[in-house]
Formats: structure tokens, C-alpha cells, sequence
């Protein structure tokens, strides 16, 4: 797949990935539309990218704002071509410590940053994008996905319910839209903000975006990141230690 000339939106475009990936793909000739809560930040993006930039401020946890955004994205010009789920957060919580009312916010906005917002996405754009001639959608989920931390378990969930929906969602692309690629990125560990002061051996956001990218061009259904190419084989071969590897 070539990506020069097409439109594709990137969720979570200021910061971290998001913002590696919508550089590179307006290096390869992408018209790209940001997504992201940070108008000023959308603004400072816009100014350092140029005229291949388009901006949409949308807080993803809004219901309202997300389909204001499918309302936009349905009348865009020129057609969109491609998604990329990339916004997340993760929050580390002691199950056993914290108090309920403080899990019952913090849940609901992991669930529904993580997986109620690309589905929701996911659900309305995916009619849209089986159009193209080459229309693509990729949800970028996490290694942890597989097996889960103990300080993230939130998180972990909605990785690995994004991994499911990905996979079903492509089961029936192939069916009706042989035409649209599907495909799930499994993330390394990546100096971002959220991962601060987190874990070891983490790949840049440059690097991260730049595999991203080259899966998306390969169309392949699975893009394993950094060290999870080595995990996927892991955990193929023994569960329980790719297990002890993640759990962390």
C-alpha cells in the first residue's frame, strides 16, 4: 500500500506516537487529520507540519464530541482513507487499597478512552473506509494485551478487548470488503509520557511510528513492534513465561 496522497486520521496526535506517526506520514505524502483534547497543542502541530496538517479537537471520552467528529469525517474532502487508533492511557491502581469511588472514575475513563472510543470509531468509519480502493483501519493495542501487569489491570482489559474486536472486525472485512486491511499494531514498551519513569529498554516514539508505518504498507494483520516479536514466539511456546515476562 502506498501512503502518499492519502487521508488518514490519527487519534492522540500532539504527544508520543501519535505525533511520530502524523509526522511521518506527511513525510511520505499523506494528508493527515489530527485528533487530540489539546487545541493548543493541535494548533502547534498544525504550525511545525504545514499545509498537509488538518486538525479536529475532539475529547474522546465525550460520546458528543466523537460524533460530532463521524459527522465531520463523513462529509470530509477528499474521502478518508484510513484510521489509526492510537490514543490511550493507562492508569496503575492497587485493587485492593484504593478506594472505590477513586476506581470508579479512573475505570471509566480508561475504558472508555481505550476501547469505547475505537470501537465507537471503528463502528461508524468502517463502512466509510470499505469504499476506498485501499481503506484501512489499524488499532494500536500493547504486548499486555496477551497477558496482563498487576499494576494496570484496567488497562490490560481494554487492550485485550481491543485485540478481540480487531480480529473479529477483520474476520468480517474479509467477507464484504476484501478491500479493507484490518490490522492490530502490538506495542513494545515506548518512551512516552505515560510510560515515565516506567519499565526499561524503551524504543522511541521515531522508531515505533516508523514500524508502524512500514506493517501498514506490508498489509499485514498483525504488526508486532519492537521486543513482541520475540514475545509472540514466547508466547506461542510457553504461556505461562510470556506471563512472568509481562506480569511485571
Amino acid at each position: 500500500m502506498w501512503l502518499e496522497g492519502k487521508h488518514i486520521m490519527v487519534t492522540g496526535a500532539t504527544r508520543g506516537i501519535g505525533r511520530a506517526l502524523t509526522a511521518q506520514l506527511i513525510d511520505a505524502g499523506a494528508t493527515v487529520l489530527a485528533v487530540a483534547r489539546d487545541r493548543e497543542a493541535l494548533a502547534g502541530l498544525a504550525w511545525e507540519l504545514g499545509p498537509q496538517l488538518q486538525t479536529q479537537a475532539c475529547d474522546l471520552q465525550n460520546a458528543k464530541d466523537r460524533a460530532q467528529l463521524i459527522n465531520t469525517l463523513k462529509q470530509a474532502e477528499p474521502p478518508l482513507d484510513g484510521l489509526i487508533n492510537n490514543a490511550g492511557i493507562q492508569i496503575e491502581a492497587d485493587y485492593l487499597a484504593a478506594s472505590h469511588i477513586e476506581l470508579a472514575e479512573d475505570i471509566n475513563m480508561e475504558v472508555t478512552i481505550n476501547l469505547v472510543a475505537p470501537l465507537h470509531l471503528c463502528a461508524a468509519l468502517a463502512p466509510l473506509l470499505a469504499q476506498r480502493p485501499e481503506g484501512f483501519i489499524v488499532n494500536i493495542t500493547s504486548a499486555l494485551a496477551l497477558a496482563p501487569k498487576q499494576d494496570a489491570p484496567i488497562y490490560c482489559a481494554t487492550k485485550a478487548g481491543l485485540r478481540s474486536f480487531t480480529t473479529a472486525l477483520r474476520y468480517q472485512a474479509g467477507q464484504v470488503a476484501p478491500n479493507l486491511q484490518v490490522s492490530e499494531c502490538i506495542m513494545t514498551l515506548v518512551e512516552t509520557d505515560m510510560t515515565h519513569g516506567r519499565g526499561r529498554g524503551k524504543i522511541s516514539p521515531d522508531r515505533a511510528a516508523q514500524e508502524v508505518l512500514q506493517g501498514i504498507k506490508c498489509g499485514v494483520d498483525e504488526i508486532w513492534i519492537g521486543k513482541t516479536r520475540m514475545l509472540r514466539w514466547i508466547n506461542r511456546l510457553s504461556p505461562a513465561l510470556a506471563a512472568r515476562i509481562l506480569r511485571g
